[in-house]
């Protein structure tokens, strides 16, 4: 069992990162930036993340009322995507490249959980970090929180299903989830800027063309960490996660 000890180094090491991040990253964007999209886009990438995050609220408040351990792992999950997704690299302009973090939570909580915990983060970094904007905050969420996380947590049952061993699972899951949001960003910079020659097409090429160079290589870093984290989790807490993780170790699908 997790006991009080371990679980509190745990947190203790990511919320030093969380510190170390805060206090030494210069200010960049957080996918894409305050103002960067019209009020219209706006408005309707924010409609499409409410089911979601209803979903997603009604699952933790039903969870923490049955499992109140479950607690730890959602700070744990929150961290660790707070960290990640604060680990930027300049990629474009009013937009920047970075790993998600969300793949842990998507996994073992779902991906509604997920895009709560996303909402949060980037609703934090918006306001205490000058990271991304609070006009984007639908279009980030709906990227980062929801397509995403339902990526990841499809490849991961699908691949369990088939009998994949479980960190193979993990790590395509991940990665593919990461890549997953940065192919609905391009969509919706494209969307936003549509190319005069080629119109959205174009420019939809041409922003997932400069994400890759950047978002391939921490996608596989991304995988790697989840991995890692939850291989940890597993080991020293499988007893507080087993009663409500059964969807984790039973692969069975829930949002």
């Amino acid at each position: 069992m997790l006991n009080n000890h371990k679980t509190n180094s745990i947190l203790t090491v990511l919320l030093a990162l969380v510190i170390f991040v805060a206090i030494t990253r210069q200010v960049q964007a957080m996918h894409i930036m305050e103002g960067f999209l019209p009020p219209s886009a706006c408005i309707i990438w924010g409609i499409l993340c409410i089911p979601f995050l209803a979903l997603g609220i009604t699952k933790i408040n039903r969870l923490i009322a049955q499992y109140p351990q479950a607690i730890t792992f959602l700070a744990m999950a929150g961290a660790f995507t707070f960290v990640l997704s604060a680990l930027k690299i300049p990629s474009l302009t009013g937009s920047s490249s970075h790993m998600t973090g969300l793949g842990f939570a998507a996994i073992l909580f779902g991906p509604s959980v997920a895009c709560v915990l996303s909402v949060i983060v980037l609703l934090f970094q918006a306001v205490l970090l000058a990271h991304g904007g609070l006009t984007t905050l639908g279009a980030n969420t709906f990227s980062m929180g929801v397509l995403g996380p339902i990526i990841a947590f499809l490849v991961y049952s699908l691949l369990q299903k088939t009998g994949s061993p479980k960190s193979v699972a993990i790590f395509f899951a991940a990665s593919l989830g990461d890549l997953a949001t940065y192919i609905v960003t391009s969509f919706q910079l494209a969307v936003a800027h549509p190319s005069e020659v080629g119109g959205i097409t174009a420019s939809f090429v041409k922003f997932a063309g400069i994400f890759a160079l950047t978002q391939i290589p921490l996608a596989i870093v991304e995988g790697i960490l989840t991995v890692v984290l939850i291989n940890i989790v597993t080991a020293y807490g499988h007893d507080m996660i087993q009663p409500f993780g059964g969807d984790f170790y039973e692969h069975k699908l829930e949002t």
